[in-house]
Formats: structure tokens, sequence, C-alpha cells
């Protein structure tokens, strides 16, 4: 039986200076209990997709049909209302669970479909033991049953990503759409989700829509695939056999530059941290952890989550502080050590260039204003400039070393520490003002060249760009002031398999021509493989294994047990339903 009908679906987006076609006449179906997947480049509308089955967006003409409910855009408020009802998305980006136990934040969500808002009822409400009873299989469905009781902010990522496909079985949906689940966890977490999807699909037969980029997850789950590309369905079919089509478009993989016999740019030396989490007490150790990164190498670290991955990266970074131990920089002829206030820390700081997986284009400002405002905190005789200013202003050099290392950090934790000193981050432009446009234009054309980027690019704004364009133009932003050292946290890890070749290529490039030290975190087994010169696993805040990249990623993926990343057999679609 037909369960979704989709037909000649079209979006515009209508931006200040043209017109963005988002989707163009796309159509199919989806038949009921069918796992349907969708696989298509960065900017291809798959998501802009799934938030109109989902009735968040509104679409341009076309219509939609669900379980006999019928949408088009002249459709009114009651009927997006209940297609809202009929359906339920989760984002890979989402966290959004109540301080509660996992139990209740199931339970408040099966209780909203009586109230209309989430509450935990009392056991004297009518229906308390039904509620109960029912929010527990939904965890049973995803395998969380025996952390029922368990505080949700605590819970492991895997687990909180499970609880959240829970929360919204609850609703009872028709369809449920999973746009990149789990795309930006470890194999061991990713196993966990995707299993539980196949889990919910084979116990309650949900109609169930998955966005992807990797091909991994469509071959584990998907009965069948839909390729989306520039809005219009491409390719239709076996999921093996349209995947095949789609990987067809990959470019060739550059070749990594030789590894070097070269020193040490950075030693981490006799490291310890333990973190703690309310609740739980120590939930990691770092101890005794010692090591060196090569200048001119590129180096992965991988790891299970909650492994210690982030938090090595972030104390090399020099943001978080350990409790014990040294991560010393060469700079010149001696070392700077970035754990310890110095005047020459500043200067280490000013050759890094550092990139989150959270990486974002200012929306206002075109690429080159973003470059002069990069250029202005990490170009040269800038910390000069600063402490000049500094002075004038009455900020010490260690409230000041403090500032520049902000320009580091994450915008949201940028902000939490300046409300601390009683500043706002127009201080940034009063130390750091922004270099001229034709210096930033001198500066970024050789790095555009090296990503493969036209320097037309340069006076757009991100809304102009491809998804593609976006991920090298954010990577060119941490280049243009040509850093000696790069530090990427998992900036990679939700962009499709043609637009990651372009990547790895850029930097591997990048690391040829400049001799760039490189040290990346990834999750993404095979895009350590393709870029490294050598890989670390960390397990449990220690050095498991260090060395070859292929034997160090083979051993991290045979401790992971990830059956997705083996050889699964091809689908068939499951027979119609009468």
């Amino acid at each position: 039986m037909i369960l979704l009908q989709v037909e000649n679906l079209y979006k515009v987006y209508s931006l200040k200076d043209r017109q963005v076609e988002a989707l163009k006449g796309v159509s199919f179906t989806a038949r009921d209990g069918e796992i349907l997947g969708i696989v298509g480049k960065s900017g291809s509308g798959k998501s802009t997709l799934m938030k109109i089955l989902r009735g968040v967006e509104s679409f341009d003409s076309g219509r939609i049909e669900i379980d006999g409910l019928v949408i088009t855009p002249e459709s009114d408020q009651e009927t997006v209302k209940a297609q809202r009802q009929i359906t339920a998305i989760h984002l890979q980006r989402d966290f959004g669970l109540w301080t509660e136990s996992a139990l209740n934040n199931v339970v408040k969500r099966v209780y909203s479909r009586k109230t209309g808002y989430e509450m935990i009822p009392t056991e004297y409400d009518l229906g308390y033991e039904e509620v109960i009873s029912e929010a527990m299989e939904y965890l049973k469905v995803v395998g969380l049953e025996k952390k029922a009781k368990q505080l949700a902010t605590i819970l492991s990522g895997g687990e909180k990503q499970r609880l959240l496909i829970a929360r919204q079985l609850a609703k009872k949906p028709k369809v449920l759409l999973l746009d990149e689940p789990a795309t930006m966890a470890c194999p061991s977490t990713k196993q966990e989700v995707l299993d539980a999807i196949k889990n919910v699909n084979r116990e309650l037969g949900i109609t169930t829509l998955v966005v992807s980029h990797l091909p991994e997850v469509h071959r584990y789950l998907a009965d069948r695939l839909i390729w989306l590309d520039q809005g219009e369905i491409r390719d239709e079919g076996d999921t093996d056999a349209v995947l095949d089509r789609f990987l067809s478009l990959i470019g060739e993989a550059d070749p990594l530059a030789p590894r070097r016999d070269a020193p040490p740019a950075i030693r981490v030396v006799d490291l310890r941290k333990r973190n703690y989490l309310v609740g739980t007490g120590e939930v990691l150790r770092i101890e005794d952890l010692d090591l060196d990164i090569r200048e001119g190498e590129i180096t992965s670290l991988i790891g299970a989550s909650g492994s210690g991955k982030t938090t090595l990266l972030k104390i090399v970074q020099g943001i978080a502080k350990p409790d014990e131990g040294s991560v010393f920089y060469r700079l010149g002829d001696g070392w700077v050590d970035m754990v310890e206030y110095s005047r020459e820390r500043m200067e280490v700081r000013r050759n890094l260039g550092i990139m989150y997986q959270e990486f974002a284009l200012m929306p206002r400002e075109t690429v080159l204003e973003q470059i002069g405002y990069k250029m202005g905190v990490k170009g040269q005789d800038v910390i000069d400039h600063a402490r000049k200013v500094a002075e004038e202003l009455g900020i010490s050099d260690k409230v000041l070393d403090v500032i520049y290392s902000l320009t580091d950090m994450t915008e949201d934790d940028a902000k939490g520490v300046l409300e601390k000193l009683g500043l706002t981050t127009g201080i940034f432009e009063e130390l750091f003002p922004r270099f001229p446009a034709t210096e930033a234009r001198r500066y970024a054309e050789p790095i555009f060249e090296v990503m493969d980027l036209d320097t037309s690019v340069l006076d757009k704004y991100p809304s102009e760009l491809s998804g593609g364009e976006k991920v090298r133009v954010s990577l060119a932003l941490v280049l243009a002031s040509n850093p000696k050292i790069l530090i990427l946290d998992e900036p990679f890890g939700d962009i499709d398999p043609i637009t990651l070749r372009e990547v790895s290529n850029a930097i591997k490039r990048i690391n040829a021509e400049f001799g760039t030290t490189i040290l990346l975190v990834s999750h993404h087994v095979d895009f350590v493989r393709e870029i490294s010169h050598r890989a670390v696993l960390i397990d449990a805040g220690s050095v498991l294994a260090d060395g070859d990249t292929k034997e160090v990623c083979d051993l991290f993926i045979s401790r992971c047990d990830a059956a997705y990343l083996q050889e699964v057999p091809r689908k068939t679609a499951p027979a119609e339903k009468a």
C-alpha cells in the first residue's frame, strides 16, 4: 500500500538578489513500512524536502498525500497541523531533552497527545499506568529499557540519539523522517542508532525516510534509494545500483605528500586530566599521556565517543587547562608551553588555524570581508598593535592573552568568557581591526587557487555558495593567514562523499605546497585512511595505538563491532501490502 505520495513538488527561495530553485518537480512514493533512503550532494534539496514533508516549510506548487491526508500550498492551518501530527522528524544535531529520567522524557511526549503540552502525569490521573507502560514500550524498541531511570543528560551520545527517536515514536507518527541520523558519531555509536532504526521499522512498521551522506548507512538500512541532484530526482530504485551510479561521480584522490623525517612541532608531555559529570562522578581520565606531532605531517586522532579526543584537542589548542602536564609548541629555536601564560603564547596562537564541527560563515558579510576580519586576528604584526591598544584601554597583557584565546573558541564559548570579563564582542574590532579589502584579497588568492575556488567567490555572500563551496570557503578562512599548524575538530563529518573528496584533495594540496602541520579528529575512517600520514587511536584517555594509518584504523574498526561497515546483503524492497 502506498502511504506517502509526493507529486511535482516545487520550492523556490527568494534571496535579496536572486531566486534559488531548491526543488524542481520532485515526485516519488513510499510504501507502508518501507525504509526509503535519500542521497545527494550538499545543497541538493534533501533537508528542504524533509522540512516540507514535516509541515514546517511551505512549498510553491505540487501535492503531498500522507495516509489519505492531502496537503497543497493552499492547505489551511488545520490541514498543516494534521500533517505535523502524523509525521515526526529527528535531526542530526538535535539534543533537545528534558533534565529528567529517560522514561519521563518519553512519558511527557506520550501524555502530550492528550494534553497538548509536555508534562508528567500523577498516579491519580486517568490512564496513568497506560501512559507509563506505553512510554516503556518505546524505550524497549530503541533498546533503552535498562536506562529508563537514568538522567537523560548523562546518557552517552548514542543513547541520547535513541532516546530522541523514542520521543518521536511517542507521537505515533505515520511517517518518521530522519535527517542525517548519527552522522557525526563514532562507528560504535552509529551502529547503536542504526540498529534502533531497524528495530523500530521491524517492530512498529513505520514508514521511514532516511537522509544520509554515508553510502554505508543506506546499504545497511534502505529498502530503496532516491538520488536527489540540484532539486531533481536523478535516479531511483535498488539501493546498491543507485549508490554505484552516485559514487561514480567522485573525483580521483590526489596523492598524499611523502612523509618527512621532521622534528616535532608539538610535544604533549605527562598530560593528566580528569573530567567529572554531576551525578556520575569521574567519566574520563587522561593519565600520563605523551604525544609528539611532527612538523609537516597530517596526524589523525581516532577513537570512540567519550574516549578523550576532543578534550585532548582542546588542551593542545590551549583553550582548556589540564590538571598536570605541558603542551609545548616550537617557536623559532625554542619551545612555548601553551598551558602556562607567557608573552610568547600569543605568537604561538597567531600561527594556529582552528576549524570546529560547528563551523559557520557570517551571513551578512561577503567572503572577502570575513577574510579581512580573520587577517585582522591572525595576520602579521597584529599582536604588537593589539598590545598598544590594550595598554591605552588599561587591559593587562594577561587579560589580552585571554581575549586572544577567544578568537580560537566557538562563538558561544567566547561569549561566555567575555561576559565574565565584563566585555562585549566589540573589543575584538578595537584590538584586531580588519585588514583592508585589497590586502585581504592579496592574502586570499593563493589559498583560493589551492582550494580550487574561483576568486569571484570572494565577493559573494554565504547564501550564494553551494554546500561544497561553503566548506572550502570556511577552510580557506582558516588558512588565509597561512598558519603553520592547522587543527580540525571533525568539521567534515556531515558532507557528502563527492564534496569530501574535493575537501580531502584540498587539504593534501595545502600540506604539500605550504608544509602545514595538520592535526585532526574524525570518526570517518575512510577519510582518515585517505588523508593521514599517521593515525593515533585514543581509548579511555590513553594512546592505544600510534603509527601506520591503515593498521591503526583497522584496529579501531575491529574494536567497534560496527556491522554497518561490513559487507551487507543487497536489499530487496518489501512486498506491497494489500
